[in-house]
């Protein structure tokens, strides 16, 4: 009943009728992805780029959709943008802690996921394909639908963040369509080398995967050095909301990783994200990834993605 009446107040403060639709996308293996799709854009001809807007943990892909269709309605990209936002389903038996209101339970033929494991490029429970392979068959689909696409943005917040930042790194989608990838806001990152900001020689596992890039799983299919190469050469952007940091509510500090390995990286998200970026600096990109600090927003994706100051990021100017 809660979860109904909650479902119904979603409709009710979600984009008018229409702005978005459920779709979905069969992956390898038979099981299917659903996204949230907007309209196809009006001027669908050279210049129609699309948004791939990432959930965060509470899996609100429909709060993630609306967050970017409205950037790209303040930001004048409305016309020529296809807005896209994939839901990694996570079975009623195990959404507890990661339900959000509206968005549509999993079916028989979704691929599935726990909470946090399809943040970390992890393989579907009920298949063997992985989360970052899901996102390389969702982008051939759709520049296959949508071959007028020139330009892909793949922008996630919160958890969002954390799987963009470490699909740049392993994730295998067409090379025949350029990708800007956009970190905002995680709680922590894959560092692809010893360093840590904040060493605690009483953390031993603090390089581990997702941390770091010891023990990195065989479903990631690219080696270490091969990942960093390749994260070193994408284009990307970081945003950091200038209030995501400490505890308050406004903060998500609940959902924030306190372990001791994600500690050596920073104590909050903000500090996390300025030494990630100044490591990328000096480490890996040298110059060509850069940081924006949102200003005025803490932990909010309807409040960083929509913000004048992360225009250039999502749409380039």
């Amino acid at each position: 009943m809660q979860r109904a009446l909650a479902a119904l107040l979603a409709a009710l403060l979600a984009t008018p009728a229409g702005a978005r639709t459920l779709q979905s996308t069969t992956l390898t293996g038979g099981l299917t992805l659903p996204y949230y799709a907007s309209a196809t854009p009006a001027a669908a001809g050279a210049d129609t780029a699309m948004l791939i807007a990432i959930q965060g943990y509470s899996r609100d892909a429909n709060r993630t959709f609306d967050a970017a269709a409205q950037a790209a309605a303040k930001d004048g990209h409305a016309a020529d943008t296809l807005i896209i936002a994939p839901i990694f389903q996570v079975s009623s038996q195990n959404d507890a802690k990661c339900h959000f209101p509206g968005v549509p339970a999993a079916t028989a033929a979704d691929a599935l996921w726990h909470c946090g494991t399809w943040s970390d490029g992890k393989p579907a429970l009920n298949g063997g394909v992985t989360s970052f392979q899901a996102m390389d068959q969702l982008i051939t689909t759709l520049l296959t639908r949508y071959p007028t696409i020139h330009h892909i943005t793949l922008a996630g917040f919160s958890a969002g963040g954390q799987y963009v930042q470490r699909y740049a790194a392993f994730g295998n989608p067409p090379a025949t369509t350029p990708i800007h990838y956009v970190v905002s806001d995680p709680s922590s990152f894959v560092y692809f080398t010893p360093y840590r900001p904040h060493p605690n020689p009483s953390c031993p596992n603090y390089n581990n995967w997702k941390l770091g890039l010891a023990n990195t799983p065989a479903y990631l299919h690219r080696s270490a050095a091969d990942a960093q190469t390749h994260y070193a050469q994408s284009s990307l952007s970081y945003l950091e909301g200038s209030e995501d940091t400490g505890t308050n509510p406004d903060t998500s500090y609940k959902l924030l990783d306190t372990s001791c390995g994600a500690e050596t990286q920073g104590t909050y998200r903000l500090d996390r994200g300025i030494n990630y970026a100044a490591y990328d600096n000096t480490t890996l990109a040298h110059g060509t990834h850069h940081l924006t600090i949102i200003p005025g927003c803490a932990h909010s994706v309807t409040c960083v993605f929509p913000n004048a100051a992360a225009k250039q990021a999502l749409f380039g100017g």
